[in-house]
């Protein structure tokens, strides 16, 4: 990117595509966010940007990769291989990370639980401007949208998914839970037949920050 895309970027301000950071903060927070770019159509991290669009720099160009480098190394499975540009704007520096769309999703964080001590992995993806922890559903989906598993799905419609697509045309939204207690059917069950029709792209799976909705194609 030239020094013109990059104020216009920062300009435009956060958004699905886009991060601001002071600094570099823990490696766990960085990995989540990197994860979610990863996870999702990819993305920039303006490190030395504050979230007001304001230019601050950073003080260190080895310390901020030291960071990003250790979230990426003991924090990331399966591994993300970043690329970096420097600015400078104002007088001050800045670094930006670029991460690509994954072929290999999901990328998990590893975690571990303050009162267990045990450890955890999970999955995170960009909502508009926020990073959010990748619902199962979503996690599953994730997993399909790599190259190997691109080819459509076909399938069957029976009388469960007649009901569905009757009120989806009358509310336009439907959980997993929604259409688990419609049917009468597990959540399990309700949440596979879901992932298969989206595979399948009769439906698309939205999430607007607090849970997983599906809808009409």
């Amino acid at each position: 990117m030239n020094i013109h895309e990059i104020k216009s970027i920062i300009e435009n301000g956060e958004s699905s595509k886009v991060e601001f950071k002071r600094k570099a903060t823990t490696p766990e927070k960085i990995a989540k966010e990197i994860c979610a770019f990863a996870n999702t159509k990819g993305g920039y991290i303006f490190f030395g940007v504050d979230d007001n669009k304001k230019i601050y720099g950073i003080e260190s160009e080895k310390s901020e990769m030291d960071s990003i480098e250790k979230a990426c190394k003991f924090y990331i499975t399966p591994p993300i291989e970043l690329e970096y540009q420097f600015a400078e704007i104002n007088g001050k520096d800045i670094l930006i990370v670029i991460i690509f769309e994954s072929k290999i999703k999901p990328h998990l964080v590893l975690l571990v639980d303050e009162e267990t001590k045990k450890n955890f992995k999970r999955a995170y993806i960009r909502v508009l401007d926020q990073s959010v922890i990748a619902s199962r559903e979503m996690s599953s989906l994730l997993s399909y949208q790599n190259d190997e598993n691109i080819e459509e799905l076909k399938l069957g419609i029976e009388e469960k998914e007649k009901r569905l697509f009757t009120y989806l045309e009358k509310y336009k939204r439907a959980t997993v839970i929604d259409f688990a207690n419609l049917v009468n059917i597990s959540k399990r069950r309700a949440e596979r037949l879901l992932i298969n029709l989206v595979r399948a792209k009769v439906l698309q799976i939205q999430n607007d920050a607090t849970n997983d909705y599906f809808t009409l194609k």
